[in-house]
């Protein structure tokens, strides 16, 4: 693999420094998506939210409980919680 340059390093360091930001506003979007897709799409959803959780830190426990209640309420109010924190 080739080195990053100091212009690249500097883009992948940004990257990561807001990945919570980032997160947090995907999470937001998908739950308005969430309230209005069904069937495969919605599961497809589902498991890229409970990706996103995993990745903000949020407990294994409280991603399950809101994953089985499939209530995109629950989801935006863990969301509003996330959002608070930070």
């Amino acid at each position: 693999m080739a080195e990053l340059t100091k212009y690249q390093r500097t883009i992948v360091k940004n990257y990561y420094e807001n990945l919570d930001t980032a997160l947090l506003q995907r999470l937001g979007e998908q739950v308005t998506d969430l309230y209005l897709a069904e069937g495969k799409k919605r599961e497809k959803l589902w498991s890229t939210v409970t990706g996103a959780l995993a990745k903000l830190g949020v407990p294994a426990t409280r991603i399950d409980h809101v994953r089985k209640s499939d209530d995109a309420r629950k989801l935006a109010q863990l969301l509003q919680e996330l959002l608070a924190k930070d």
